[in-house]
């Protein structure tokens, strides 16, 4: 699984202070995407198991989250580095464009973004958007959190 950057952000997973990592090889290709880079499979560097823990441990006790741009067509390493992520106490978070994600990967999310980018619609943020954001435990949908009034 390659990630072209890494990131610590405050917006995308409204209340914590998430270390955002953008995989590459999404294949959604949404038309208005922000990040078509991340279409290329391959582009950036491997997120290798020793690279994620070197980061999460350099992190730890300032960071809340591990956020996934993308990854879910990577299964099987995905559910590792969230794993991974849940035993130093963080929370998870997916953002991915499809509808739904396997049950395997929900099961190691807090936070779940689902739906495709429709740029005449827009974001979280707008009322009548196609995504959501959701607790998956409790299955609320927390898109008001995003909302700017």
């Amino acid at each position: 699984m390659y990630y072209y950057d890494f990131k610590v952000v405050l917006q995308e997973v409204p209340g914590e202070i998430s270390l955002c990592f953008s995989i590459s090889g999404c294949n959604l290709r949404c038309e208005g995407c922000h990040s078509p880079f991340l279409w290329k499979e391959g582009n950036g560097n491997i997120l290798t198991e020793e690279i994620y823990t070197t980061l999460l441990n350099q992190y730890k006790n300032l960071a809340t989250c591990v956020l996934f741009m993308g990854g879910e067509w990577h299964e099987t390493e995905l559910i590792t580095m969230l794993q991974l992520a849940k035993k130093q106490n963080l929370k998870t978070c997916l953002y991915t464009g499809e509808k739904y994600v396997s049950e395997a990967i929900t099961k190691q999310l807090t936070f779940l973004k689902t739906g495709k980018w429709k740029q005449k619609i827009g974001g979280l943020e707008k009322t009548n958007t196609n995504q959501n954001f959701i607790n998956v435990k409790t299955n609320q949908n927390l898109n008001y959190l995003f909302s700017k009034n």
